[in-house]
């Protein structure tokens, strides 16, 4: 039987440089539970070492998708969403292989590693803020070669968003959904958008701040809240479909 989920698909840790540190993955767990979300994505800059540790906390209180961020070479944020945490392994060690410099803590913050109790593991000095030497058409092929979902972020954002940087959105692309930012939301976005609408959009906190994780969330009707059945959502297989009013 078909019911509705609510999904927060872009949240943060620690571990971005830029979200506060208490945004630790049993935090994140937990405040996800409070607000009553039923399917979250972990989805840091360039990075997803906590994304195990997430779902160690998580344990069977929440369903989590192995999720990044990954900032394009033409400064576009994308996020990778992925069936398995094997497969989000696969997408680092190639954003590894393409993001340079080193992190500056006084002037980008603290990128923590922490685990499922809370404890610090390490810190990360990559660059993670910074943008990988990656174009968005090999990024995309490359969620895909990996079974995953590639989807723009926060399209209507004036920075680091596909339209603030490129303007368009090629009608060759291969993109899975766009994400609205929770400024905009999907009903208006719909109507100031008109040339996108072949591609399903959802909406996320995009949270950095424990504060802000399901401040905005898409609904989604699926028989379980999975990868499997919200890939089948973004098609409108199967009954599977987003809700946008």
């Amino acid at each position: 039987m078909l019911k509705f989920f609510n999904c927060d698909l872009h949240i943060h840790t620690c571990l971005s440089p830029c979200a506060e540190l208490d945004m630790h993955p049993l935090a994140l767990v937990e405040k996800s539970i409070q607000a009553q979300l039923d399917l979250i994505a972990v989805c840091d800059h360039n990075a997803s070492a906590n994304v195990k540790y997430a779902l160690a906390a998580a344990k069977d209180r929440i369903k989590i998708i192995p999720g990044m961020e990954i900032t394009t070479v033409e400064e576009v944020h994308l996020l990778g969403l992925f069936p398995t945490l094997e497969a989000l392994e696969k997408m680092q060690l190639l954003i590894d292989d393409h993001l340079y410099g080193q992190n500056d803590e006084d002037r980008f913050g603290v990128q923590a590693i922490v685990n499922e109790i809370g404890e610090v593991e390490g810190l990360s000095d990559k660059l993670l803020i910074g943008a990988t030497d990656l174009s968005i058409d090999r990024i995309v092929d490359h969620i895909h070669h990996l079974e995953g979902l590639a989807i723009p972020a926060h399209i209507d954002r004036e920075s680091f968003s596909i339209l603030s940087q490129l303007g368009f959105i090629d009608e060759t692309a291969r993109f899975d959904a766009l994400e609205i930012s929770k400024h905009k939301g999907i009903p208006k976005a719909r109507l100031d958008y008109p040339e996108l609408h072949r591609y399903p959009l959802l909406t996320s906190s995009d949270a950095h701040f424990l504060r802000d994780i399901g401040t905005a969330a898409t609904r989604f009707l699926l028989s379980e809240p999975t990868f499997a059945e919200l890939r089948m959502a973004l098609q409108n297989f199967g009954g599977r479909r987003v809700q946008e009013d």
